[in-house]
């Protein structure tokens, strides 16, 4: 039996070494909130470092990173990277939960404690009002973070990770074509080539095959602007033109690059840092973690919940050595869409908006759980076909506005792809859709930003997030079913498309004549086997039936779930604001924003009478969510204080500022 054991351990310590989490290095490990005792978890200390990883190209796993085999290896004949890596738990990691509860950053940033412990917005949390009411360490989770995005700048506490760049086989750069577009909210002379703040992919020298176009609507037509009169910087990072740029116009540049990145080494470093944290397998001191890592939740919202749904797409989620990575996957404000997170010359901050970054490999098919076929184009596929196939598939949630519906194609991901029924939702997957929200939860009293037309949605569905992450934790840890699923469905009439909308005529009101339309894209004969972009702009093929959720006499919307702003309601909740007119194209809508159109102080008093008779239907409200496990006993009485502090700013509102 002795020699048994031993040619067991000769066979597994070569795997072992070859483990793709290869190292870490601890910049700091110091105690949370000077060692504060958080209920059963006990005290909290951070870890933070950087992750090094060196992968094996010709594995299985990895052969869908596009251009990994033609990265540089080491003297093993891996590829080598790192990555920022920041960790909080339970200092006695037996006093956990057991779940590692990872953050995909979005563009560097954490998010975590803002959006589930209600705490102040902080790339580096240090604070008591950082950790806000500590839900998720009162909880017991691990919290954890990896940058995963290579062209996030490098300003800590910002989190990126750094890979290397692909090169032909005979050594000479890769070269390809890019395209950038920029619409100005004001008259400038320059803009970067890179999305906002965002690393450029920089132009070739003497690239006369470059050209500016200028357009007015996302599919008008093109001007092309004569190349003498602009030219690109002299770092090659941006373009200039004396005479400027015109706010509310598109500007988009189509030029060669080269030397790209391998991207998609972001989706693999966290695939190989979770299992490694969950295996136990992970360099000291990560090893001692395991207890807290027991089973892995993955939270990402807007981009990050895109690089979820692209995760699971491309198999990400079986490690090499064939294990589930996370066993719950929750991405939220995602929409139907993907990303720009695994081709060549990717850019993994460009997403798509329904006036902002037009046309990228955000939107494209499959858009559903559950295999669909395109008729227009014969391809047959669905989001979760690979972790089917790979036996990987999570218990999932999706988390929607109502903006995600006017700005994100959201009903793609739960209708036929020409509007006219249902799709099946997948067996391990919920979806809830936050009836009149924001692409985040509003907050009171509303405002009117300088870029918007009316007052931002104030519907605050931060309370449904918080119950619903106690329902995915008993489902991951102990298999307790979540609540059903809550949406707007074409068989109910909740759905409609834009020109179908009853939305109510409200003085001074305009409502949104266009959406984000999405269309079937062709980037080259290469994109969807190699992930190699060959046709910029892409040529666009027949739009799909993108839906928004129907609304009621006041203007709500029907179908979702309603928090008791919504439910019982002192105004008008949407998921649309347009764009105000000094920044131009005042009829396109404005991204992420809702509106807020409060109801007249008389038609308030006729409705409900007084505010202790609203605040009671306020309760009632709540209390049927609580029932239906969507929301937390605990935050009643925070519900009931939003209610009454919402009815102070209607009630004081000037009669001409409601309808």
């Amino acid at each position: 039996m002795a020699g048994v054991a031993l040619r067991v351990l000769l066979f597994l310590t070569p795997f072992v070494l070859q483990a793709a989490l290869v190292r870490v290095d601890i910049s700091e490990r110091s105690s949370i909130l000077d060692g504060k005792s958080f209920g059963k978890a006990g005290a909290y200390e951070r870890l933070i470092g950087k992750a090094h990883f060196a992968v094996d190209p010709m594995a299985p796993a990895n052969r869908d990173v596009v251009n990994l085999k033609l990265a540089p290896r080491n003297a093993k004949g891996q590829v080598e990277f790192y990555a920022d890596f920041v960790i909080f738990s339970p200092v006695d990691p037996n006093r956990s939960n057991g779940t590692l509860f990872f953050e995909v950053s979005n563009r560097g940033r954490k998010g975590l404690l803002h959006a589930f412990s209600l705490g102040r917005g902080s790339n580096d949390p240090r604070t008591a009002a950082e950790f806000g009411d500590a839900l998720l360490l009162k909880q017991g989770f691990t919290l954890a973070w990896l940058g995963w995005q290579f062209d996030v700048p490098r300003e800590a506490p910002l989190m990126s990770v750094t890979v290397p760049v692909a090169k032909n086989p005979d050594g000479s750069p890769i070269q390809g074509v890019v395209r950038s577009d920029f619409v100005p909210d004001q008259a400038l002379t320059s803009f970067s080539l890179g999305d906002r703040l965002f690393f450029p992919y920089r132009a070739v020298p003497k690239d006369v095959s470059a050209t500016l176009t200028e357009r007015s609507l996302a599919n008008g037509p093109r001007r092309v602007i004569p190349r003498a009169d602009w030219s690109f910087t002299e770092d090659r990072g941006g373009v200039r033109k004396a005479s400027g740029f015109e706010s509310g116009k598109i500007y988009e540049v189509v030029y060669r690059s080269q030397d790209p990145p391998v991207v998609g080494l972001g989706m693999a470093g966290i695939r190989d840092f979770i299992s490694a944290l969950k295996a136990g397998s992970a360099p000291a001191p990560l090893a001692a973690l395991a207890p807290g890592a027991r089973r892995s939740l993955a939270w990402g919202s807007s981009q990050s919940g895109r690089f979820l749904r692209t995760f699971l797409y491309q198999g990400f989620n079986r490690d090499e050595q064939g294990r589930r990575v996370f066993d719950g996957v929750w991405a939220n404000v995602a929409g139907a869409g993907r990303g720009n997170f695994n081709h060549q010359f990717a850019q993994p901050s460009r997403d798509a908006r329904p006036f902002f970054n037009f046309y990228y490999a955000t939107d494209i098919f499959p858009f559903t759980d559950l295999k669909q076929t395109d008729p227009a184009t014969g391809l047959e596929d669905s989001i979760l076909a690979r972790a089917e196939r790979d036996n990987a598939v999570p218990k999932i949630f999706y988390t929607n506005s109502s903006y995600e519906y006017y700005g994100r194609a959201a009903s793609l991901m739960h209708t036929t792809l020409d509007g006219s029924a249902d799709a099946p939702l997948g067996a391990s997957t919920r979806l809830y859709v936050m009836a009149g929200g924001n692409h985040g939860p509003g907050s009171l009293p509303p405002v009117r930003s300088s870029n918007t037309r009316y007052l931002n949605n104030a519907n605050d569905y931060q309370w449904i997030l918080r119950g619903l992450l106690i329902a995915m934790q008993s489902w991951i840890a102990d298999d307790i079913a979540p609540p059903l699923s809550v949406y707007p469905r074409v068989d109910r009439m909740e759905l409609a498309a834009i020109g179908h909308i009853r939305f109510p005529k409200l003085p001074g009101v305009v409502s949104p004549a266009r959406l984000h339309d999405v269309f079937r894209l062709d980037f080259g004969p290469e994109f969807r086997s190699r992930g190699i972009v060959t046709i910029e702009p892409p040529e666009m093929g027949p739009a799909y039936t993108v839906l928004v959720p129907q609304v009621d006499a006041d203007g709500n919307d029907i179908g979702g779930v309603k928090t008791p702003q919504v439910s019982v309601p002192l105004a008008v909740h949407t998921g649309w604001n347009l764009r105000n007119p000094s920044i131009g194209s005042p009829d396109e809508l404005f991204s992420m924003a809702g509106s807020y159109f409060p109801f007249p102080r008389r038609a308030v008093i006729e409705r409900y009478g007084d505010r202790t008779a609203y605040l009671g239907k306020i309760r009632s409200a709540a209390r049927k969510l609580v029932e239906g496990r969507y929301l937390l006993e605990s935050d009643l009485q925070a519900v009931a204080e939003v209610a009454n502090k919402e009815w102070d700013f209607v009630m004081k509102q000037p009669a001409a500022a409601s309808h």
